[in-house]
This record gives C-alpha cells, structure tokens and sequence, in this order.
C-alpha cells in the first residue's frame, strides 16, 4: 500500500508530489483543501518518501498503486491533482480510468516526451556518501557543488530522515532512479483521450509547458484550459501556493 496523508472529509481529492517529492511537500495546500469539503489523500508515490521501495518503476505501476488505493480506500469520482512527474500519473491514470477521475488538475507537465534533464541533481544525490555519517550540513555542502539552485537544494533535503542515531539517509529510492531515470520522461501514450474537464496550470518562468504544446494537449484533453502563474518556475505550487490554490479550488467548485 502507498503510504499517505488523509486530511477531511468530502469529496475525494487525491494530491500526486513530483520526482524526488513526497507528500510533506503538500501538507499545507492540502489541509486548505480539506477546510472546502474534501477528503484530500496526499500519497508517497511508489520509490518516494514514506511508501515502498521496488526495483520497478514506471508510470503504469504507479498508476495501478493508485487503482489498489482508491478500491482499498472505497474511493469513487475522484478529483485528482499532480504535479510534474505527479501530473503525468494523474494524466495517465484519467486516460486508462476515466470512470474514476472526475476532475484533473495537471500542474506544469504535457503529455509529450521530455529529454532526460536530472543529471545534475542525480549527480549531486550520489556523490552524498553517507558511509561517512555526514551531518545535514555537510549533505548541502555537497550538493552545492552540482546544484547551486538553493530551492531546489532545500526540496531535496527534505528527503533527508535519521535512518539510526547519527545516520542520515534519503527517503527515496536513489539507487533505482539512476536505472530507470528515463522513465520519468516518457510521453504518454498519444492514442489515449480524456473527454473531461482538465485544468493545466503552468509556471510563468517555466518551460515545461510552451504555448506551441496547447493543441497536442488538446487533442488528447479536448476540454482542457490552461492557467498561467506570473513569475513562477516548475515548483509553482510553492512559489505562489496563494494562487495556485485560489485558481485550483475554482477549478474542482
């Protein structure tokens, strides 16, 4: 069973975290989301924070724990919001499933292929050898020498947990994402439509979704809208939590 975080009671709304994220990353906007009437379910996704370890990965898999989910949690007419790696579950899930999802947030990801682009941030999570029981600031220090982005360095060392006394470690699955990092990029398949309401909401200073993407996705999500958040980047959801709330709640009302 996926590991998750249950907050309310209502309609059910299932929050999907990004590559490297869990559902910590989540908790505020998701207990908002509960005070509206939703059960929001904000799940660790397979290989992530708190939810099992496996040496498959891909985003069938995580699409069928999240079928397992929702009938081992009586879920029906759910309302789903993913971000990034999250959003191409949440897509892929609604295209295979569109009896389950009701409404479908995508938050700053198309269904199109993306090129691998994590090597850096892959880079820097393995040259952290905690073999030499480094504290959490000396885990920074190295990852400073291949990521010099101090948010993203900070996302990612919320991965870090006491694994025993003195020993840290990450939360997720590193050892599998460096074989299997090209399947975070894989497209979904382009025969697959869902013919409901889906919001995409993209970052401003993003480039994950360009104005040329819109008709592909509209092919594939005919009632498709898109919103854009000035000035944010790929983690818009943190960058401006206010209007990525506001504009998803009057989305799902």
């Amino acid at each position: 069973m996926l590991y998750s975080k249950i907050e309310g009671s209502g309609k059910p709304l299932l929050i999907l975290h990004g590559f490297l994220g869990m559902s910590d990353n989540w908790k505020t906007l998701g207990v908002q989301f509960a005070s509206e009437g939703f059960e929001v379910h904000i799940l660790d996704l397979r290989n992530h924070g708190r939810s099992f370890q496996s040496e498959e990965f891909s985003y069938e898999l995580m699409v069928q724990d999240i079928v397992q989910y929702s009938e081992e949690h009586q879920l029906e007419k759910i309302n789903v919001i993913g971000h990034s790696m999250g959003g191409k579950t949440a897509m892929l899930l609604a295209t295979r499933y569109p009896e389950l999802v009701d409404k479908l947030i995508v938050a700053d990801i198309g269904p199109k292929y993306y090129a691998p682009h994590h090597q850096d941030i892959l880079a820097g999570l393995n040259a952290v050898d905690f073999s030499q029981k480094p504290s959490r600031n000396e885990v920074e220090a190295t990852l400073s020498n291949y990521i010099p982005d101090f948010g993203t360095r900070q996302f990612l060392l919320k991965n870090l947990y006491w694994q025993e006394p003195g020993q840290l470690a990450f939360r997720f699955n590193l050892a599998v994402f460096n074989k299997k990092i090209t399947e975070i990029g894989v497209s979904l398949p382009s025969d697959l439509v869902f013919e409901k309401p889906t919001l995409f909401i993209r970052g401003g200073n993003s480039n994950y979704i360009l104005d040329e993407d819109f008709e592909a996705i509209k092919v594939q999500f005919p009632k498709a809208s898109f919103e854009t958040i000035p000035n944010a980047g790929h983690w818009l959801h943190a960058e401006n939590p206010v209007l990525f709330y506001q504009l998803s709640l009057s989305y799902l009302n």
